[in-house]
This record gives C-alpha cells, structure tokens and sequence, in this order.
C-alpha cells in the first residue's frame, strides 16, 4: 500500500513514475516512442503540482496510465466500421481499392518519377497521365488535381476574382461542408466578395440575370449534396444558367463535391446524383469534385473543364501551395484507370453500396452461430445504410446487423472500442449494432473476437 503524498515536494519524479507503469512505459512493449511517454508524464505531474489537492502515488500512476491510452487512442489507426455509413468522413471516407494500396506500396517505398519525362530524360510535368486520363473519363477539355475539393474551389476563385471581386451564388446553395466550414467562407477566405441570389428556397434565372453586373467575376453553382429541399421550390437547371452566362460573358463554375461519375441508378440507388460529364454538357466552363467521395479514392480535389481555363489555374502560384504529392497521385491514378476499366466492383466504396441482402444474410448467419454460449442475447437485425460523405442523403439501403443487447449497451460498445482493431457500431432501441454492410467480409472474424473478448473484460 502507497503512502498518501501530503505535499507537493513529495510528488514523484518522472523516472519513478515510468517505473511504476512497468511495460506500458517500455520503449520495447510499446507502440509509443519513449520520448511521447516520457513527455506526457511530465505534464501530468506538472498538472498534479498545480492542482489543490495532490493525489496518492497510486492515483497518479492511474491518471498516467489512463492518459497514455487516450494518447495511444488518438493514433490513426484502422477501424472497423460497423456504422452503416459507408462514405463516414470520420472514419477517412472512401476505403482504397487493393490495387491502389499495391501501387502505394511499390511507389511509395522507393523513387518515381514524379517529374520526370522518361523518354527524354530530363524534368516532366507532374501528374500528366492522370490529368489526361481524368479529362478522358469526365469528357473534358482539360484536368487538374490539387489537395481536396474546397482548395479547389478556392483556387477557382481566387483566380476569377482578379480583376472583378464578385462571386454569384444562390441563397439556397450557401450550404456548410464538414469541421462548419461554410461556402460564402471559403469564398470570402478566397479573397472574393460572395453576391448572394434569389432565396433559399426559390432562384429564378432571372435573380441570376439581375445580379449580373461589370464587377462579376464568375457564377459559382453548388450542388446540394448533403442535404435536400422539397415542396415550394424552385431553381434553374445547369444549362440555363450556363446558357446566361455565356449570353454574358461571364465564367460559369459548378461545384459537383461528391465525385459520382456513374449514374447512381446503376449502383441500385433510387437518387440520381450529377455527374461531372452531366454538368459539363449542360455548358459548365469549369467542375470541381472531391476524389475519397464517391470517386473511391484518396483525399483529393478535381478540377475538369474547358482547357484555357484549366492552363489557367495550373499557372497560379497558389495552385504549387494545393498540388498534390506523389502518393495522393499514385492513388487517385489507380482508381481512375479502374473507372476507365469499368472495375466498379474493385472499388470498395461502390462495391459496398451494391452488396446484396442474401450475402449480408448469409454473413449474419455465421457469425451468429459463432457467438453463441456468450453472457447475451445477440440477435440478427435490420438496418438502413446511408452513403454517407455529404452525398446522397435520400439514399437508404436496407440492411443486416448483428445486435447486441448487454446489459449496459454504452459500456459494451465502449470496450469494443478500445479492442485492436477497434470495432466501431451505434446504439439504437437500447442494443449496440454492427452493420454488416461497412464491414469488409474479411473482418468478420475480428469482429467475433472483439465481440467475444469485450465479454470477458
């Protein structure tokens, strides 16, 4: 039994304080470098020394050990994904195709030749096939990629705005993107001057008519992809405004963000989402779109349209700040050549949205009979998916789950969590449930032995 510490000349030092944590605190038992151990302890005593009332030794052994878990938590690291959300922006969005994770692998442990001609042996263009290859599968003049889709917006912006400062934009497309950040922000941010239009829920062409004037830069239209209005509105189609816009001379953006370049029909989704090939024949000059959404691949954002305007913002200084590196490249390349391929079943994204009820079923049936004899009633559900990502919030897709009724569900879940890897459900009608639709099949055996270790602890 520890002597309580009455003073604070009696806190411990940092050496007696590893000692006591015994192998967590091991640069040999850990995945924590010792320097991040050593650190954080430090801070924890600093804290106790502030503190009015100073602990046991036990007790700041305790507080230690508690912070180097959360510490340790904090790590990316991978999760399984028992949501339903299959695009869940928390989780890293898309899931990367095994082709892609080769490639990063090959790439990424050696040289490339990032900018570099092969044929003539001297300085290349960054990113040239996989611009070529983006224009040819959008139907575009031109393609360009920087680091994610609203440092493409700003790109585009800052550029129009040189000359003339404002920005159109419909009332009811000011919409706010993941972390709060919000549309008129990013332009403003961007150093232009948003000129708002119509109302939130009605624009006509006619609001976009009269607010074109000598200081508009650009007409920026933003698809509504996270969320939806119904009953008393109305807005312009793409090809109306585009058609104004060239009436006017005035440049006419759209921002996609979610990346669909298969019609959503096909994935068995009763929501149609548009895609940058819709939006550039119905007259758009320039689209940008997110490529981790429902393009498939890594963080990135796309920039495809007419090719002066293209060249354009490839000769931005801001556009070397927002490129992307090597490894981002080599990801989004091998995803578009499987679009190009029509590989949409080795995409991981696209593939879980089409994952049929019987194979769920099937799944659920196994890992069932797997947890039987186990301390609670564990049950075979319905859920509904969603697509998650800020795209598609119409779409819901019938699902299967394995549901857990313990006794204290946040508990359960909570220890589940804190399994490696974590394995990652929700609460709904007090039972914990895994939807088997985010969950790869070859994870199903891991989630069995989370499922089977949480019950033990």
């Amino acid at each position: 039994m520890h002597k309580r510490i009455t003073t604070r000349r009696d806190i411990p030092a940092v050496t007696k304080v590893l000692d006591a944590l015994g192998e967590k605190a091991s640069p040999t038992r850990t995945d924590l470098p010792r320097p991040l151990i050593v650190d954080l302890v430090r801070r924890e005593l600093s804290k106790v020394r502030a503190s009015d009332e100073v602990p046991d030794f036990e007790s700041i052994v305790g507080l230690v050990r508690r912070s180097l878990e959360r510490l340790r938590a904090s790590r990316i690291q991978s999760v399984i994904n028992g949501t339903g959300i299959v695009i869940h922006t928390n989780f890293g969005r898309a899931p990367l195709s095994r082709q892609t994770i080769r490639a990063l692998i090959e790439t990424g442990a050696g040289y490339a030749n990032l900018e570099y001609d092969l044929p003539t042996g001297q300085r290349g263009h960054r990113g040239d096939y996989i611009e070529n290859a983006l224009a040819v599968l959008c139907g575009a003049e031109a393609a360009a990629v920087v680091n994610n889709c609203a440092a493409a917006l700003v790109l585009i912006v800052q550029h129009f705005i040189k000359t003339k400062p404002e920005v159109i934009v419909s009332r009811g497309e000011l919409v706010q993107i993941g972390g709060g950040f919000r549309i008129g922000e990013i332009i403003e941010a961007a150093g232009g001057t948003l000129r708002e239009v119509g109302a939130t829920n009605k624009t006509t062409l006619n609001d976009y008519t009269r607010a074109i004037r000598r200081d508009t830069a650009m007409i920026l239209k933003v698809h509504r992809s996270n969320f939806f209005m119904s009953g008393f509105v109305e807005s312009p189609a793409s090809a109306e405004i585009a058609a104004l816009a060239r009436k006017k001379r005035v440049p006419f953006i759209e921002d996609l963000g979610s990346g669909a370049i298969v019609d959503s029909e096909q994935l068995g989704l009763a929501e149609h989402e548009p895609t940058p090939t819709d939006a550039l024949r119905a007259g758009a000059d320039l689209i940008c779109f997110s490529g981790d959404k429902l393009f498939g691949g890594p963080q990135a954002g796309v920039i495809v349209g007419k090719k002066r305007f293209v060249s354009a913002l490839r000769r931005e200084a801001l556009f070397r700040a927002l490129r992307c590196d090597k490894l981002c490249l080599m990801a989004l390349q091998s995803t578009v050549d499987l679009h190009l391929n029509h590989a949409l079943s080795e995409i991981p994204a696209l593939a879980l949205l089409q994952i049929s009820k019987d194979e769920l079923r099937s799944r659920a049936a196994s890992i069932f009979s797997r947890l039987q004899g186990l301390p609670m009633r564990i049950a075979i559900g319905r859920g509904k998916a969603k697509v998650g990502g800020g795209t598609l919030p119409h779409s819901i897709m019938s699902s299967i789950t394995i549901d857990i009724m313990a006794e204290n569900a946040q508990e359960f879940a909570r220890r589940l969590r804190a399994h490696h890897p974590p394995v990652i459900g929700y609460i709904a009608d007090e039972s914990l449930k895994l939807d088997l639709r985010t969950i790869f099949p070859s994870q199903d055996d891991l989630v069995v032995d989370a499922i089977r270790a949480a019950c033990t602890q």
